[in-house]
């Protein structure tokens, strides 16, 4: 079996019942016919695309190009749903910057559409919202979470920096609302935080739950099979951590994931850094387990997310 069919082999879980999300054109549960969410660094944009149709501009359901500089090379992206603006985009650039945008106002956003951003440092790799406090945390690689409290929840442009958290290595984040964690990845570690306090007085403190990681921690996702589980790539290969127990599944072996999603229903994809092209640590290629692998010509896809703004 070749190495990038070594996933279409991985049992899937049971089905997740009523995996919710808001907004129009946004997944209100798991269907065959999914969007997937993209960061493509050659272009610089996040592309949302049918996963059933090729991914080609005339195809693109959503895009957001914010430009260069400090959003250059753009390596995480998401939704979530807010009270006042209704779905908005995540989005971490390793040129330095972290933000969210509006993704609800037109079918091309761009800088203009961004609603708060920061320069958190140190690579950022992947930011998240807390619901309910409106905090967003950012990781950066070089070693370190950042936390940004408001001092008005429904208002992302009050945002400021409130603390940082040392996590060496620190590529993803995810919150977890069963259990009102946030999770983080980083070098050799799935650490768990718990929140504290609100607005400008938001806080995270590492939790006892910590899982140990073969290698650096490259993606981490909430499992939509089973709510229970979480998803995270390392450079060795791709586990399914369980969040109470702390058990630790290997899926597989393939190495350098840099994206990874496993649905209800039976579909799982992802992205691997191919050591070729411009970046040689993305891929032109999404592959999927139950339908065609797309290849934008040209492209490096670095993460690919479901399109819903569900946390689980």
């Amino acid at each position: 079996m070749k190495r990038r069919n070594v996933l279409r082999a991985i049992a899937i879980g049971a089905p997740l019942v009523g995996a919710g999300a808001l907004g129009a054109g946004i997944a209100a549960a798991d269907t065959a016919n999914f969007k997937v969410m993209v960061t493509e660094q050659v272009a610089n944009k996040v592309f949302v695309f049918d996963k059933n149709k090729a991914f080609t501009d005339a195809n693109a359901y959503k895009t957001w190009s914010p430009g260069t500089g400090g959003w250059s090379n753009l390596s995480d992206c998401r939704i979530r749903d807010t009270a006042q603006f209704g779905a908005i985009g995540l989005a971490a650039a390793s040129g330095g910057r972290v933000g969210v945008w509006n993704i609800t106002d037109e079918k091309h956003q761009e800088l203009n559409d961004v609603l708060w951003s920061a320069t958190p440092g140190g690579n950022p790799h992947a930011l998240e919202r807390i619901p309910n406090v409106g905090a967003f945390v950012a990781a950066s690689s070089d070693g370190y979470l950042t936390v940004y409290g408001p001092t008005k929840v429904s208002d992302p442009s009050t945002l400021a920096k409130v603390q940082t958290v040392s996590l060496p290595g620190a590529h993803g984040v995810v919150w977890d609302p069963n259990n009102n964690l946030l999770w983080a990845c980083g070098n050799k570690v799935v650490q768990a935080y718990t929140v504290s306090g609100t607005y400008r007085n938001v806080r995270l403190k590492a939790h006892s739950k910590k899982v140990a990681l073969s290698g650096l921690g490259h993606d981490l996702q909430a499992d939509f099979s089973n709510s229970s589980l979480l998803q995270v790539s390392d450079s060795y290969g791709v586990y399914s951590v369980n969040k109470t127990t702390l058990a630790k599944t290997t899926l597989h072996t393939t190495t350098r994931i840099k994206a990874y999603v496993k649905m209800a229903g039976g579909e799982h994809f992802y992205v691997r850094g191919d050591n070729a092209g411009s970046r040689d640590w993305g891929s032109p290629t999404v592959v999927f387990s139950q339908s065609t692998d797309r290849t934008r010509t040209g492209a490096e896809f670095y993460k690919a997310r479901y399109y819903t703004t569900a946390y689980n």
